[in-house]
Parts: structure tokens; C-alpha cells; sequence
């Protein structure tokens, strides 16, 4: 695990060894261990390193045995040495024990074919010598991160933004666009970045760029449901038991002890009783606790590490110091970001890094399993459509005499505008995004200064989303579930969930693995048909039923709660002054983007207990704190 960056800025202008080195000092947090340059003309490349595996040998950049290529990579190679074998058999030789060698040995023998024979999560980059090209390529899930930004004539790539903002000769302004994405979802849609010059490149796909011409990119991998039938309900419940210990199984593969993540939930029991049932010595399992709110499950995980034998190491987090760590949480991205997990993950990742070098997480189980609650909202609102539209009149004057109600009832009436919008909506790609969105198109005309609201926002925002992210025939024959499940998959996992694990963990140099995103697993999950995954309103049937054996009775039955933050209670109290505070001093009320009294009127309708804009004032909260460290101190734009 590390962090990786370069330039290639062809033409023959000549690449400096101290502007590599600069790139790379910006992310020591996420390789504390090492540091590697290299430089030929008009290009360089370079890595921190967090040493998990080979711990003398892997210092990278690694060069293959003739000297014509190099390699950095930020990630781990788990089935690295099973493919050795093969590789060797076919004349390749090697020095090291270290994944890195083991990445550009199968790609000096399969090219291109190689990136989905691995098993891992990695941003990559390799230089040839020879023909002066360079490749970088992408996971197929997005797991680690990789930023491009395209100025004059060449290339430059990193694991974090903030490598790119160093580069002389480069500028970078704020991107519309992504602004809206911000107080639309909470962060920027890949691929698009906070900055209009910086993307993302996509999971699953490879750029080649050599000494003229522009980039080409391809895709190697994308999600694909090809739905088996004729298995029995027992036979796929043992199937999923055997892939979930041989997934976990792989994702332990480490040269430093191990430990995971335990929010008492079935995604991350289910990865920390495989590891228990493997393991040599107890499993540190470590918990974030909300004392004396309602999604508190620190007594449920509890219960779980004790029936496991796991070494139990317990944080709590209080409002107060959620709000004190508020600057310091978003110190750790780039943009803007806020995910819902964020703070927990955060705080979490920098309790287990006192421990331990790696976690297993359960991430991405939710996705591929349809464990989330928004997706069975959206094939609700689906079947209720034809029903909502008919009596859309009368739930309009329903909710008129609701407003006569306390706080519950506002919630209640605000949910039911939701999901009546929803049921609006032609398909679940469209919910997909609604169901995703922290706040309202209705919010955001509120909001929005004028001008802003009419280059961004508007009418058919869902449909102009769905267009841009799903405009192949083939997914709008998906069903509805499908269409839910594919977007999460292709759009929200890389753009938040992954990004926030990546971001939280790695400001702490934690490795932070998740077993059930290996493109191999997720293969074999999407031909798993909707009845094993969606029971009712069971969500992950065919996991919970697999891992059930592994846990102490009932453990499973309780309402999923995962890592989150009590939004809603805490902007009721004094966490609320101090995000109004972090909006206001932060110079961001003066962007041009939100009105400012429109701001205050929402900070005060929810301490009224008139609505639940919890989500949209943290959002509001976290611009304030990167507004305030990255556009008011000029880092937007390079010296």
C-alpha cells in the first residue's frame, strides 16, 4: 500500500527530480515507511510506501531485470504468488518477494490481458523506456484512486489531488459542475473532480499515452449480471459460505498482523468470524460507539467479538468531538466530501492504526448483495407508481394538514414527499439517483443563488443523470432491482463509499482491504438470482443465512445500522452552532453558490424540529471547512 504520482510532460522538457519529490511529500501519510523516484527526460515517477508485504524487498520504483520498464503501485496483489509459477515457466525471473515485481512481470507477459488476472485493488503506473509510453491503470472496482489532469501537451497523475496542485506550469479552478454534485450527493461524481482540470480515471480501465497524441483509454472490466439458474437455496447458501472464507481468506495475505472492522452489522461479522475461523491469534476487532443515541451498536458487537474469541477495542464518539474533529476529517480529502461515514471512519481508522497496519472492512456487500434500504424503497415506489400519480392531489392536501404536526410528523411528511417523488420517476437508474441525492431538487432552488440553480439544477436533472452515467441499451433492459444495484455498483462505490474508506484509512497509514470487491467475487455475485439477495425486506438473504452458523443466535436480526453518524440528533444541540459557525467564518458564504440567509433559515427549521436537514447542513458544514483551507488560501492553483 502506498501512495503514487508522476508527470509525464513530454516534448522533451525535462521532468526535475525535487517536482516528483514534491508530488510525493504531499501524501507521506499514506507511505510513512519508504520513498522512490525516477526520471528519464521528459518523465518521473514516484511512490511512499506503507511496507505490508516484503517488508526489506519491495521498495519501488521496481525495473524489470533489462532496465526498459518501471513500475509504482498503490495497493496490494493478493493471488500475487500464484501466478508466479506461471510466470517463471514462461522465463520471467525474479528478485524480490513483492507483489510490485509480481504486477509488472504479468504485465510484461500479457500486456493489457493481465489487469484481470489479478486479484487486488491497485492504481498503477509503468514506464517503458523503449517506446517512451506510459500506462496507468485502474482496479475494476475502484478500490485506490487515480487523478489525471491534462495541461499542456502532458499528463500528470496521483493518488490524491493534492500531488497535482504542486506542479508548476498547471491551473486549476473550481469546477461548477462538481460544486453541484457536492450539495446534491455529498461529493463529486466520478469522474469529475472539485477542479474542472482534474479527473478521475474510471475503474476497470487502462490509458496509454506515448511521446505524441492523446491518451486512449479502454475499459477491461465492467459489472455484468448473467443471472444462473437451477441451484437450490441450500446450494447457493453454501456456496456464498465457501466464497466469502476463500475471499477473506486471500485479503489476509500480509507480512504484519492483520485486524478488522466490527460495526456488529452481517457484512463485517461476516468478514470478522472468517478471519476468527482462520486466524492464528485473536482478531483485534475494533468498533466506533455513539453513547446514548439511537444507532449506538457497540453492545451488539460486543456480543459478536465475544462469541469469536476476537480482541474487542472499543472507541466512543461524542458530539463534541465530532465537531472538533470536523476540520481535521476533511483535511484528509481534497474535495469537499461529505459521505455519512466519513467521521467514524476517520476516527475509527486512527484508533486501529495504533494497533495494526492493515483492517478487512465489509464494504461493498450492500451493492452486490442489495443489503441497502434505499433500494427496496425504489422497487416499492416503482410498484406504487401507477397508484401514487392517480391520487398525487389528495397526498398533496395530506401533507398540508400534516404540517400541523410536531417534529415526527414533519419527518414522517418529508419521507412521504420523497417517496412519492420517487414513484414519479420513469426507472430505478432515476430513483437510483434520487435515493442517493442529500438533498432535494425542492431544497436546492431554496438554496441555490439564482444563476447558480439555472446552470445546474432545474427540471429533468435525474433524467440528464441517467443519460450520462447509463445510456447503453443493455441496462435499460436490467430490471428494476438490477438497474438499483448497477448504479450503486458503477457510480456511488467509487465516488463515496470507497473514496471515504480510502481517504479516512489512509490519512492514518492504515491499509484498509475489502474482501467482497474482488472483481472475482463480484463476478460470481451477480449471477446469484434477486430471490437469494432480496427476501422480502431481507436484504443479503443468501449471506446472512451463509454466515448465521459462524455468529451467536439472533445476531443477524437486528435493524442494519453500519458506520453513520446521528445527524439528525446531533444538529439539534450544540454540534449545530458549530457547523453554522464553519459555513459562515469559512468565507465560502460569500462563493456565490448558496444563499446565505436561505442557509440560516435551514439551521434553524431543524433545530425547530420543522424538517430533518441534517445531511445537507453537514454538506454545508464540511464546504465551509475545505472552503476555508484550500480557496481562501490560494491552493486551488499551483505556484
Amino acid at each position: 500500500m502506498c501512495g503514487i504520482a508522476g508527470w509525464y510532460r513530454r516534448g522533451g522538457k525535462p521532468v526535475a527530480e525535487d517536482v516528483i519529490a514534491a508530488q510525493n511529500d504531499r501524501i507521506v501519510h499514506r507511505g510513512p515507511d519508504d520513498a522512490g523516484y525516477f526520471t528519464d527526460g521528459d518523465f518521473g515517477f514516484g511512490m511512499r510506501r506503507l511496507s505490508i508485504i516484503d517488508l526489506a524487498g519491495g521498495h519501488q520504483p521496481i525495473h524489470s531485470p533489462d532496465g526498459r520498464y518501471s513500475i509504482v503501485f498503490n495497493g496490494e496483489i493478493y493471488n500475487h504468488l500464484e501466478l508466479r509459477p506461471e510466470l517463471e515457466a514462461a522465463g520471467l525471473r525474479f528478485s524480490t518477494h513483492s507483489d510490485t515485481e509480481t504486477l509488472l512481470a504479468s504485465f510484461l507477459r500479457w500486456g493489457d490481458d493481465a489487469w484481470l488476472k489479478l486479484e487486488g485493488m491497485y492504481a498503477v503506473a509503468i514506464w517503458d523506456m523503449a517506446e517512451r509510453r506510459l500506462t496507468l491503470a485502474r482496479d475494476p472496482l475502484g478500490i485506490k484512486p487515480l487523478y489525471l489532469t491534462e495541461q499542456h501537451g502532458g499528463v500528470a497523475f496521483a493518488s490524491e489531488i493534492r500531488s497535482l496542485l504542486v506542479l508548476p506550469e498547471h491551473r486549476f479552478d473550481l469546477d461548477e459542475r462538481g460544486v453541484h454534485d457536492f450539495f446534491s450527493f455529498g461529493h463529486v461524481q466520478r469522474p469529475r473532480s472539485i477542479y474542472a482540470q482534474v479527473h478521475s480515471l474510471e475503474p476497470g480501465h487502462v490509458l496509454h499515452i506515448g511521446p505524441e497524441g492523446a491518451p486512449k483509454v479502454s475499459c477491461f472490466w465492467r459489472p455484468r449480471f448473467q443471472v444462473r439458474q437451477g441451484l437450490s437455496e441450500a446450494a447457493w447458501i453454501e456456496e456464498t459460505r465457501e466464497r466469502v472464507q476463500r475471499t477473506v481468506e486471500h485479503h489476509m495475505l500480509a507480512d504484519v498482523p492483520v485486524g478488522a472492522f466490527l460495526s456488529g452489522g452481517v457484512d463485517s461479522s461476516a468478514i470478522a468470524a472468517s478471519m476468527a475461523r482462520v486466524a492464528t491469534a485473536p482478531v483485534k476487532a475494533f468498533t466506533v460507539g455513539f453513547p446514548g443515541t439511537s444507532i449506538d451498536e457497540t453492545a451488539a458487537a460486543a456480543r459478536i467479538a465475544g462469541h469469536l474469541g476476537l480482541e474487542h477495542i472499543v472507541l466512543p464518539l461524542e458530539p463534541i468531538a465530532a465537531g472538533d474533529l470536523l476540520p481535521a476529517v476533511q483535511a484528509a480529502f481534497d474535495e469537499p466530501c461529505a459521505a455519512t461515514a466519513a467521521v467514524p471512519i476517520w476516527h475509527l481508522s486512527r484508533l486501529a492504526a495504533s494497533h495494526v497496519k492493515v483492517v478487512l472492512c465489509g464494504e461493498g456487500s450492500d451493492e452486490i448483495f442489495a443489503g441497502y434500504k434505499r433500494q427496496r424503497t425504489a422497487l416499492a415506489a416503482a410498484r406504487w407508481a401507477p397508484l401514487l400519480r392517480g391520487l398525487s392531489p389528495v397526498a398533496s392536501g395530506a401533507e398540508k394538514l400534516a404540517a400541523l404536526g410536531g417534529t415526527r410528523l414533519a419527518y414522517l411528511r418529508q419521507n412521504s414527499r420523497r417517496f412519492r417523488d420517487a414513484a414519479m420517476l420513469d426507472n430505478s437508474f432515476q430513483r437510483f439517483f434520487a435515493g442517493t441525492q442529500i438533498s432535494s431538487p425542492a431544497t436546492r432552488a431554496r438554496l441555490y443563488e439564482h444563476d447558480f440553480w439555472l446552470r445546474q439544477d432545474g427540471p429533468d436533472a435525474f433524467l440528464r443523470l441517467e443519460q450520462e452515467y447509463f445510456p447503453e441499451a443493455e441496462a435499460r433492459r436490467l430490471d428494476p432491482l438490477q438497474q438499483f444495484m448497477l448504479a450503486d455498483i458503477a457510480v456511488h462505490m467509487p465516488g463515496s463509499l470507497l473514496n471515504r474508506l480510502d481517504r479516512g484509512s489512509m490519512a492514518h497509514s492504515l491499509e484498509a482491504r475489502v474482501p467482497f470487491l474482488s472483481h472475482h467475487f463480484v463476478d460470481w455475485s451477480l449471477t446469484m438470482p434477486t430471490d437469494m439477495k432480496l427476501r422480502g425486506k431481507v436484504g443479503k438473504y443468501a449471506l446472512r443465512k451463509a454466515v448465521e452458523p459462524w455468529l451467536p443466535p439472533n445476531a443477524l436480526t437486528k435493524k442494519k445500522l453500519g458506520f453513520q453518524l446521528p445527524f439528525a440528533e446531533w444538529f439539534r444541540g450544540d454540534f449545530s452552532a458549530f457547523a453554522q459557525e464553519a459555513w459562515h467564518d469559512s468565507g465560502a458564504v460569500h462563493g456565490g453558490y448558496l444563499k446565505p440567509a436561505a442557509v440560516d433559515q435551514l439551521f434553524a427549521e431543524h433545530r425547530a424540529g420543522v424538517a430533518n436537514h441534517g445531511r445537507i447542513l453537514y454538506a454545508i458544514a464540511m464546504f465551509g471547512c475545505w472552503w476555508r483551507d484550500t480557496m481562501r488560501g490560494g491552493a486551488q492553483e499551483a505556484a
